[in-house]
């Protein structure tokens, strides 16, 4: 039999450069398993600044995790790898395609991504004691203050919506996959959050689901106390 006149494609495994702990990484790894998508983790340990190294950085731009490989494409940003998952594997959907539902989503999902996230991020909490030369107490206490300024923006968000499983009825969106691991990183960090009923309702509906467990910081290879 001829060979077929076309280039044959193959097509490997993802590849998700993560850290057990990150959230960023917590986000995709929730999207790739509610979608039911095989992939390679590939260890990135920030605490010891491999996301620093040259060769990681001329991959990854923005010296972060996650960073998803898929084919000669690589992409990094957690809600952008969600947002092209979406577009590739649009079951389930994660971003609503209705256009009130979807500015909903994004908008609790932005709160949580550009509001609270990136100031208790790792690399501002380590600034803050390295170059500024806070104690540990004035760390916990920054942590602490836009926790629980950030998460009164998202309780806010959730009581506009009729009471359900997930911040946005009877599916996941893009908004559990950011408010899961955000609830996680303040649980850790010893952050009092009994003023958030809802969004702690959710999380602990989400935690008991298979895909999130999957995704959690435990179930991953790299994970260390």
């Amino acid at each position: 039999m001829a060979p077929p006149a076309f280039p044959i494609q193959v097509c490997l495994p993802m590849q998700l450069h993560s850290f057990f702990n990150s959230s960023t990484s917590y986000r995709v790894r929730i999207a790739l398993a509610l979608k039911g998508i095989a992939y390679e983790t590939l260890p990135v340990n920030i605490r010891v600044l491999e996301h620093r190294q040259p060769h990681y950085v001329a991959r990854n731009p923005s010296a972060c995790v996650p960073l998803l490989s898929h084919d000669a494409f690589e992409l990094s940003q957690s809600l952008a790898i969600i947002d092209y998952l979406d577009a590739r594997h649009p079951e389930p959907r994660l971003i609503p395609q209705d256009p009130p539902q979807r500015a909903r989503v994004l908008e609790l999902s932005n709160v949580i991504a550009c509001d609270i996230h990136p100031v208790n991020n790792l690399r501002v909490l380590k600034y803050l004691q390295a170059e500024l030369k806070v104690t540990d107490a004035q760390k916990t206490a920054w942590y602490r203050h836009w926790i629980a300024e950030g998460m009164a923006s998202v309780e806010a968000m959730l009581a506009r919506q009729p009471e359900s499983p997930y911040c946005f009825g009877q599916a996941p969106t893009l908004a559990d996959c950011c408010l899961v691991p955000q609830v996680a990183n303040a649980q850790r960090m010893g952050c009092d959050l009994s003023a958030f009923p809802r969004a702690l309702a959710v999380h602990d509906h989400c935690a008991q689901q298979p895909a999130f467990r999957a995704a959690a910081p435990t179930a991953q290879p790299d994970h260390t106390a």
